[in-house]
């Protein structure tokens, strides 16, 4: 499996590059980086501007069509992956969690896709997609269908409850993201406190 981040969102809400603000020492995308390297045989990430991640040392690979958001991104993440299934994070998870992820991770095989389902919804930003789902992710960028979940109900899914995540995050931390710098605070606090 590849381990993908995703960081070719805009961050118009945060007014500066999420991927590479600092939080707890490190820049966000790095923190990712260094979780998910010892878990995949490949790693990459989605960006459409390589120059800024270089340094990382890992493949950039920007949107293969470019301006269609987070369904977009999957789609580039899973087209360019060597291997079958690929596990997609967003760049601006500020806890990644390696037990989570691995447990993912190793549900995948028999499945389409894996995502995780919390009280919030599902969390398609931090989930395993397969190689066969490119052709109905490409018919719906294509039609400019970008909500991701409606993907969910035509392919084989494993929905993995709160319940199954709760013994390995409790607080599911794993799944905060950070918009705005107010959210970027409130994990920073969220941070001291675990610490």
């Amino acid at each position: 499996m590849t381990g993908v981040v995703l960081a070719g969102g805009r961050s118009t809400r945060m007014g500066t590059n999420k991927a590479l603000l600092e939080f707890d020492g490190a820049r966000l995308i790095e923190r990712l980086v260094q979780t998910i390297r010892p878990l995949f045989s490949e790693i990459a990430i989605v960006a459409n501007d390589p120059e800024t991640y270089a340094y990382l040392g890992v493949p950039i690979w920007p949107d293969r069509i470019p301006g269609k958001g987070a369904l977009g991104g999957i789609y580039t993440a899973v087209f360019h992956s060597i291997c079958p299934q690929t596990f997609c994070v967003a760049c601006d998870m500020p806890f990644p969690n390696p037990t989570v992820i691995s447990y993912l991770r190793d549900l995948a095989p028999g499945y389409d896709v894996v995502v995780p389902q919390t009280a919030g919804g599902y969390q398609p930003l931090h989930a395993v997609y397969s190689k066969s789902c490119l052709p109905l992710m490409q018919a719906m960028i294509l039609a400019d269908r970008l909500k991701i979940d409606p993907l969910f109900p035509a392919v084989r899914l494993r929905t993995v409850e709160e319940t199954e995540l709760t013994p390995l995050d409790p607080c599911l931390l794993c799944f905060v993201n950070v918009n705005t710098r107010e959210e970027l605070e409130a994990a920073a606090r969220q941070a001291g406190r675990i610490a």
